[in-house]
């Protein structure tokens, strides 16, 4: 279990509180897909994908990113016990997409451009960014645990 700040839930859930999801996750997805080509092989359903304007036009990519990030506001509902939450998502994930966990991580990455990209330094301070990062990799670790 991680143990989390008065701080760090803090600034956490303030930050959430300002992300849109239908505006960070298929931005952070188009990425993840751009930056790191090799994942888009879990998304061969979604069509054109062939270049980083098809990517960010398409529709099914931003339906999934919201998706994601409906997925991290559960991990924001649930912090005490995020492995738990994440439990069925992890053994889904492994089991039956077989995506490769440091995908979780690489799009968590993502997600922290995104955000840092839309906010600014006058929102999302160091100190900000240094527990949003920590919840992330706690949410990586979570959709990864049924690997280990």
């Amino acid at each position: 279990m991680v143990e989390w700040t008065d701080a760090e839930r803090s600034a956490i859930t303030g930050l959430w509180g300002k992300i849109k999801v239908d505006e960070i996750g298929p931005q952070a997805l188009a990425r993840l897909l751009i930056v790191s080509p090799w994942t888009q092989r879990h998304f061969s359903a979604f069509g054109n994908l062939s270049s980083p304007s098809a990517i960010m036009g398409n529709p099914k990519v931003a339906a999934h990113g919201k998706i994601v990030m409906g997925g991290l506001e559960r991990a924001i509902k649930n912090m005490d016990n995020i492995k738990d939450a994440y439990k069925d998502l992890s053994v889904m994930h492994s089991e039956k997409l077989h995506v490769d966990p440091d995908n979780f991580r690489l799009l968590a990455e993502c997600i922290t451009v995104c955000v840092a990209a839309k906010f600014g330094p006058s929102v999302f301070t160091a100190d900000v960014q240094e527990a949003w990062q920590k919840f992330l990799a706690v949410v990586a670790s979570a959709l990864g645990r049924q690997y280990h």
